[in-house]
C-alpha cells in the first residue's frame, strides 16, 4: 500500500510550488489531482490537457521527476442535481475526467453519487434520512429508480469503455452515503462502480470501519485517509446529525480532523489490516480538512502515523509459508 495526497490542500499554489511543499514528507509517493467540482482544479487545466498527448506526456514527467505517480482524477459534483444546468456540467467533468484519466493511464476517477431532488419539480437535492412519513418513501423510490439507477448504469458503463473505474465518495448528504447504499447502487450499476472509502464520513453515523470494510470487500476502489473527532458531550446532547457552520467548532457534534487527531494509532492499524484482508493494496490519499491543525501541522501527523502504520516492504518469505 502506497501513501498519498489529495492535493486540494494546495490549492492556493501553483503545481510547482505543491511540488516543492511535499518535499517535506518523501513518504508520499502518490498525488490525487481535482480536474473541478467542489474539490477545485488548482493543478490541472482539465481543457489544456484533454487529447493533447504532449502535454500529458510532459505533465506526467514533471510528476514523475520529482518521484511522484497520479493515483487518482476527482471531480466531485453533483451530475443528478434538479437543476439541469447543474446537473449537465457536472455530467460533462465526469465524462471529460473520465476521458482523461484513460489518456493519463490513471485507474481510478472519485466522486460524488449526487443527490437528486425528491420529485420531478424539486429545484433543490433532497437527502432523504427518514422512512416516515410516507412521502419520504415515495420520494426516496423516485430518486433512485428514475435517477440514480439510469444514470450511474449508463455513466459507469462509460468509464468502463474507457478502462476507467468510478470510486463514489460515500458521503452524507448524497444518496450514497454507507455501505448499504454503495452496494445497492453497485448492484444495479455494475461493477466498474465502487466506493472511495472516507472513513471521516462513517465514524461520525456509528460505522464501524474494519466492518464495513469487511461488507464492501472488493467494491473498494480508493481510500481517503481522514479523521473525524466526535464530541461526546454534543452528541449526548444533541446526537450526532448537525447542520451548523463549521466555523463554530466548539458546539458541533463533530469536526474533521487530520489522522491520529480523532481515533488513535491502533484504530488506524485495524483499518489497514481489514484493508488488506480484503485484498486492498493501492493508495491511502491523505485528505486535510483539519480547521484546527495548520497544512503543516495535519500532514505531518498523518504521514508520520500512517508511515509507522504501513510496511514499506513485505518480507520476503514468511515464516508460516
Amino acid at each position: 500500500m502506497k501513501l498519498g495526497l489529495f492535493t486540494a490542500v494546495f490549492n492556493g499554489q501553483s503545481l510547482e510550488a505543491a511540488i516543492a511543499s511535499l518535499r517535506q514528507w518523501p513518504q508520499i509517493t502518490m498525488v490525487e489531482l481535482g480536474t473541478g467540482g467542489w474539490a477545485g482544479g488548482g493543478h490541472l487545466d482539465l481543457s489544456t490537457l484533454l487529447g493533447n498527448r504532449d502535454r500529458i506526456s510532459a505533465y506526467r514527467r514533471q510528476l514523475a521527476n520529482a518521484g511522484l505517480g497520479i493515483s487518482a482524477l476527482s471531480c466531485h459534483g453533483n451530475a443528478v442535481h434538479p437543476d439541469p444546468a447543474i446537473a449537465e456540467r457536472d455530467d460533462r467533468l465526469f465524462r471529460q475526467t473520465v476521458e482523461l484519466a484513460e489518456q493519463m493511464e490513471v485507474p481510478v476517477v472519485v466522486t460524488f453519487s449526487g443527490c437528486p431532488g425528491g420529485s420531478p419539480v424539486d429545484q433543490t437535492p433532497n437527502w432523504i434520512t427518514a422512512a416516515w412519513p410516507p412521502e419520504y418513501g415515495k420520494a426516496l423510490r423516485w430518486q433512485w429508480e428514475e435517477r440514480l439507477i439510469p444514470y450511474w448504469s449508463e455513466a459507469a458503463g462509460f468509464a468502463s469503455a474507457h478502462g476507467v473505474k468510478v470510486a463514489l465518495e460515500a458521503h452524507p448528504g448524497f444518496a450514497v452515503y454507507n455501505v448499504e447504499t454503495m452496494l445497492r447502487l453497485r448492484a444495479e450499476a455494475g461493477t466498474s462502480l465502487g466506493i472511495n472509502l472516507d472513513p471521516s464520513h462513517l465514524w461520525w453515523q456509528g460505522v464501524d470501519i474494519p466492518t464495513a470494510i469487511a461488507a464492501l470487500d472488493d467494491a473498494i476502489f480508493y481510500v481517503h485517509a481522514k479523521d473525524v473527532a466526535l464530541h461526546p458531550a454534543n452528541i449526548a446532547r444533541n446526537g450526532v446529525l448537525d447542520t451548523k457552520s463549521f466555523t463554530r467548532m466548539a458546539e458541533r457534534s463533530w469536526l474533521f480532523r487530520s489522522v491520529g487527531w480523532g481515533h488513535a494509532e491502533l484504530e488506524w492499524k485495524a483499518i489497514v489490516s481489514a484493508l488488506r484482508l480484503v485484498g486492498y493494496d493501492y493508495v491511502l490519499s491523505i485528505e486535510h480538512e483539519d480547521a484546527l491543525a495548520s497544512i503543516h501541522e495535519g500532514l505531518d501527523s498523518a504521514v508520520n502515523l500512517l508511515s509507522r502504520v504501513l510496511l514499506r516492504e513485505a518480507p520476503a518469505e514468511a515464516w508460516w509459508t
